[in-house]
């Protein structure tokens, strides 16, 4: 038997050989302008590569019929893409609009949760003039969610979500002709926090799902192809051309937020959201200063993909509670290459180029955040002298909080 004896063999093998081709494509783009060319940030471009590898045929193919749904990790500590944000973790189902299913399962402690179905991914997005939408899984239009506080669960944090079909009481979530995804976010705030634990089903699977067809694996070869070519294509580049496009050439100095509320699918996904693009000096250092919000933040620091950094392992993020206030009611966090000393040290990873990334959860507007870069020798003359500080035996601690803390998140 070889090569030929099978009527499928020309498709698969030329689908095969396009993927190959796409992937090396994608590889080239590790070198495109807007990542440095330093051999940390060329190495990272290709772990961010790999790392999508790890997920592409997963949501191309393993989860994909929504007859047979099941939750994908999607993000993760090892698969990163799209600003991720390294205090949540997230899930999706692929779904339809014209099934019935249950997620199950328990509640646990997170700070916030929130059950998103989403709707047809348009080209162009809705009332934006000339705005593509962003790359497969990203793009398509929420439809309805609710948030975890509103589902209603037994005294244990049992609860039982339906979505499609006849309304089911509250526990329930529409679904359109066009509903194609469920999507889960969850949002920490201290390490104790518990995860939920869920699993989705059609509630009426009677049957085996069907064993592939080589048409079904050729299509799912050529979304994973695209998927990661696009993962390489698209980022940084698509957020700040369309999404922050006035602020691209705006380096180390987040937005001024305008004062107009938020609405449609952020107001869904829970969240305002502001991001920053920061490039900094090996002998310098910035401090990220606003007044102290009200309710749930997090800042996030991220690769010049805006691929979350090493999060289990260095301080990377911060919420409201893990962030120590200064007396004048400000929040300073101290973002430089080595540590500093101080308690809010925001870790660069040594890198010489990022993002940063702030979210203010249920509210409608973000914090309006100052940037100011220093010499890094000259940072104690720039804070108040009650800055918070630490000795190495208490970041020592810190470190291992997160680490024992993350691997909670994950079930780890």
């Amino acid at each position: 038997m070889a090569f030929g004896d099978c009527s499928d063999d020309q498709a698969l093998r030329a689908t095969w050989k396009q993927f190959c081709q796409r992937l090396e494509d994608a590889g080239e783009l590790a070198f495109k302008d807007s990542n440095p060319p330093s051999p940390a940030l060329r190495a990272d471009a290709f772990r961010y590569l790999m790392q999508n590898m790890g997920q592409a045929w997963q949501l191309a193919f393993e989860t994909k019929d929504t007859k047979f749904p099941f939750l994908h990790a999607f993000e993760s500590l090892f698969y990163k893409v799209g600003g991720d944000n390294a205090d949540g973790t997230y899930q999706q189902a692929w779904i339809d609009g014209n099934s019935v299913y249950r997620i199950s399962g328990s509640k646990g402690t997170a700070a916030f949760q929130n059950f998103l179905v989403h709707g047809p991914r348009p080209e162009m997005q809705p009332g934006m003039d000339n705005w593509p939408s962003c790359h497969e899984p990203f793009g398509d239009i929420p439809e309805c969610n609710i948030f975890g506080h509103d589902l209603r669960a037994d005294w244990d944090g049992n609860f039982e979500l339906y979505i499609g079909g006849p309304e089911r009481g509250p526990n329930w979530l529409p679904t359109t002709a066009g509903s194609r995804k469920i999507f889960i976010r969850q949002v920490f705030d201290s390490w104790n926090e518990i995860p939920g634990r869920f699993r989705i089903e059609r509630i009426d699977m009677a049957e085996p799902r069907p064993v592939p067809t080589s048409e079904e694996v050729i299509t799912g070869i050529e979304w994973a192809g695209t998927f990661l070519w696009d993962c390489m294509n698209e980022w940084p580049e698509w957020p700040y051309q369309f999404y922050l496009g006035q602020y691209i050439n705006s380096i180390n100095k987040f937005p001024e937020v305008d004062g107009d509320p938020l609405e449609g699918s952020d107001m869904q996904r829970g969240r305002a959201i502001q991001n920053m693009t920061w490039r900094l000096g090996p002998d310098e250092a910035m401090i990220i200063e606003f007044d102290r919000p009200d309710g749930l933040w997090m800042v996030t620091n991220q690769g010049v993909f805006l691929n979350s950094m090493d999060f289990i392992y260095r301080p990377v993020s911060y919420t409201t509670s893990r962030t120590k206030v200064d007396s004048d009611g400000k929040v300073r966090l101290i973002m430089c290459h080595d540590d500093p000393g101080y308690h809010n040290w925001l870790d660069t990873q040594q890198f010489e180029q990022g993002n940063v990334t702030y979210r203010h959860f249920l509210k409608d507007q973000a914090a309006v955040i100052r940037t100011h870069v220093v010499k890094r020798d000259q940072l104690a003359s720039e804070l108040p002298g009650d800055t918070a500080s630490t000795t190495p035996e208490e970041r020592v601690r810190q470190l291992w909080d997160r680490f024992n803390g993350i691997r909670q998140r994950y079930l780890l």
